[in-house]
């Protein structure tokens, strides 16, 4: 039997009921029973607003081509539910189809897009359009795009391989946060009189851009606590080019969170500020990125990735 249209908010209605159907669909490779049997559903979890901590929800997977669509229903209740809050706060989420798991970045649509996908999920589930008409509320149609670390290229199997693959996302999500920035000006400037041009970019610019400060964040947090740490006692020579790197850091961090600032509110963001900001946090990253790899590659070439499975003897 098909998933009923009404899953969210049935999936909401307790604690317990939920953690079983979640427990039941990590079990049995994505398959629930009982009123769900049959249902297309995926696990998404994502990172609390407020406390921080990790949230599973079981959703309705739909579709528009090859990219998966959730929808922030609440079965028509007045107010987004909270695993939509959470991810405009922190955009980055995990994704588990039953057979796989992988990151995504969440982003809502806007505008003509987000009327667009709508119809489209009605025809998938028509229940949905009940939902609408029971709120004021624009109901959210989110797309989730997955994070690909090197999906251009052979999967890598040492530590240099994989810091490549992690700068290079990096760098691309910078000059995508620019491109798409720079539409949503030019559509400002186009719409005259300080009016703001009609929805389609500023969440998209949003999430983007959190997504990638978030994934800059973690990436330094790691490298500071474990990387680094372990470098300075196997290869003591390396000491003063990673003192650089840790001070780098610091400055990057900081433009990193001057930027969210500006993220509060992208419709009324200055240009250039915005965009002084954003060159200025992509030069140094750039450099940043330039010197270590130069300095740390060659070592970490001979560390494979991933790390052998520890002896159980």
């Amino acid at each position: 039997m098909a998933a009923p249209p009404c899953l969210e908010s049935t999936l909401s209605t307790t604690t317990d009921f939920n953690q079983n159907v979640i427990t039941e669909f990590r079990a049995n490779e994505g398959r629930v029973g009982g009123p769900f049997e049959g249902a297309d559903l995926v696990l998404l979890t994502t990172t609390g607003a407020r406390s921080g901590a990790q949230h599973t929800a079981p959703l309705v997977r739909l579709y528009d081509g090859d990219r998966t669509l959730v929808v922030a229903s609440a079965a028509g209740a007045p107010q987004h539910p909270a695993w939509y809050h959470n991810l405009l706060a922190h955009p980055t989420v995990t994704v588990e189809t039953g057979t796989e798991q992988y990151q995504a970045v969440a982003v809502p649509a806007e505008g003509a897009e987000r009327d667009r996908l709508f119809a489209l999920v009605c025809a998938q589930q028509p229940g949905y359009a009940d939902y609408q008409e029971r709120t004021d509320r624009v109901i959210p149609v989110v797309v989730l795009e997955r994070v690909a670390y090197g999906a251009d290229g052979p999967p890598a199997t040492d530590l240099a391989a994989k810091l490549v693959e992690i700068h290079t996302w990096l760098r691309g999500q910078v000059a995508r946060v620019r491109e798409e920035a720079d539409a949503h000006f030019a559509a400002r400037a186009a719409a005259g009189d300080g009016a703001p041009p009609a929805p389609g970019l500023g969440l998209q610019i949003r999430q983007h851009c959190l997504a990638f400060c978030e994934g800059l964040h973690f990436h330094h947090t790691a490298e500071d606590g474990h990387l680094f740490p372990d470098l300075e006692r196997r290869h003591p020579e390396l000491g003063e080019a990673i003192d650089r790197l840790r001070a780098e850091h610091v400055t990057v961090e900081r433009i990193r969170g001057e930027l969210v600032e500006l993220l509060a509110d992208i419709g009324t963001a200055d240009p250039e500020r915005f965009r002084d900001e954003l060159d200025r946090l992509s030069t140094e990253l750039t450099a940043h990125l330039d010197y270590e790899e130069e300095q740390l590659i060659p070592v970490l070439a001979t560390i494979p990735f991933p790390p052998p499975a520890a002896d159980a003897s």
